[in-house]
């Protein structure tokens, strides 16, 4: 096998992003593509790609004969009974996070996976970013020593509509959780212990969906490292992604991207371009990078770089955190089972 032919489902933005991306590699060939919602607009956008087939049935694309791998790209709640469905029907998987948001489904569907022998990825394009992989690299090559205290800000430059306040699983799953796998990448450590604290700071919508809109994180790993998590739904300054590791030796650090390295400097003060505004220009080449590397997975045999049990690892500390803010204590992985079973749903 020297190309892959893959079907995409779902054809939002981030669908029609990696689509593009496929689209772009030498051994990627897209065969079709799904969504619930196609019409003309869609149709016009698949041809002018040279994509032979457009369905709304997402089966058409599990079933069709050709297609060894799917993207899924809907919303969470398709996640699990997708990837069941690929995984019986033999085809290889990149999903992205979260798998779902209840972790009881997403051990089935890596049952499902494991059961099937196919591969499953999962999009936590941050690990692709070229400032984070060289943090990581410098911390697993031992350069600062032992980590002591990691380090992660991320805070979104304005806050989304409503309609997706309502279904983003919370502040906790949905964006806190990239920052959550990050600090499990960089650190090269488990999370045993979660404390959170959440509030309504930017705007009473989040409350009125039962949500917050900014939160402060800390975490106790497994090799005794600390680490701490900001999160903020607005910064008005721009889309704020920063990490850092400090270790016995030193420290490592990476701030964040600009749109230039151009700096003026005047008698009025010195100033440069706000950081790129937000995760689709932030994040362009991690997304290429994430697709390729998948790619080249299938073709060499080699472990998909992000594992279905890297999804349920994040989405663990993600419930931690949100148990932890609900009791206003440090929840410890090893008891999120019992929680669950007394707060369920939470």
């Amino acid at each position: 096998m020297n190309k892959i032919t893959i079907g995409v489902i779902g054809a939002g933005r981030i669908g029609k992003i990696h689509a593009d991306n496929l689209l772009r590699h030498p051994h990627a060939r897209i065969a079709a593509i799904s969504d619930l919602y196609a019409g003309a607009e869609l149709e016009a956008w698949a041809a002018e790609r040279g994509i032979g087939l457009l369905a709304q049935d997402s089966a058409e694309i599990i079933n069709h004969p050709e297609i060894d791998a799917v993207f899924i790209c809907s919303s969470t709640d398709t996640h699990v009974p997708l990837i069941k469905q690929a995984a019986q029907a033999g085809k290889h998987i990149f999903c992205e996070k979260p798998i779902s948001m209840d972790i009881g489904q997403t051990e089935e569907a890596l049952a499902a996976v494991r059961q099937a022998g196919v591969k499953l990825q999962v999009g936590f394009n941050r690990r692709f970013d070229h400032n984070f992989r060289r943090v990581r690299e410098h911390v697993a090559g031992g350069a600062i020593g032992e980590p002591h205290i990691i380090k992660i800000t991320s805070r979104d430059p304005g806050p989304p509509p409503k309609e997706y306040i309502e279904r983003s699983g919370g502040l906790f799953m949905d964006m806190a959780i990239h920052d959550f796998d990050m600090a499990r990448y960089v650190s090269g450590s488990e999370v045993v212990e979660v404390y959170a604290q959440g509030s309504v700071l930017i705007d009473p919508v989040f409350a009125e969906c039962g949500d917050i809109d900014t939160a402060l994180i800390t975490l106790r790993f497994a090799n005794g490292a600390l680490g701490v998590i900001d999160n903020s739904r607005r910064a008005v300054y721009g889309y704020d992604q920063r990490v850092e590791v400090f270790g016995s030796k030193g420290s490592v650090a990476t701030a964040n991207d600009h749109p230039n390295t151009a700096v003026i400097s005047t008698a009025e003060g010195i100033a440069y371009d706000k950081p790129l505004h937000f995760f689709l220009e932030r994040y362009a080449q991690a997304y290429v990078e994430e697709a390729q590397q998948f790619i080249d997975s299938l073709l060499s045999g080699a472990p998909v770089p992000v594992s279905g049990e890297d999804g349920l690892q994040a989405e663990r500390i993600a419930l931690a955190a949100k148990l932890s803010c609900k009791l206003q204590r440090a929840v410890k992985l090893s008891e999120l089972d019992e929680l669950r079973r007394e707060y369920a749903p939470i």
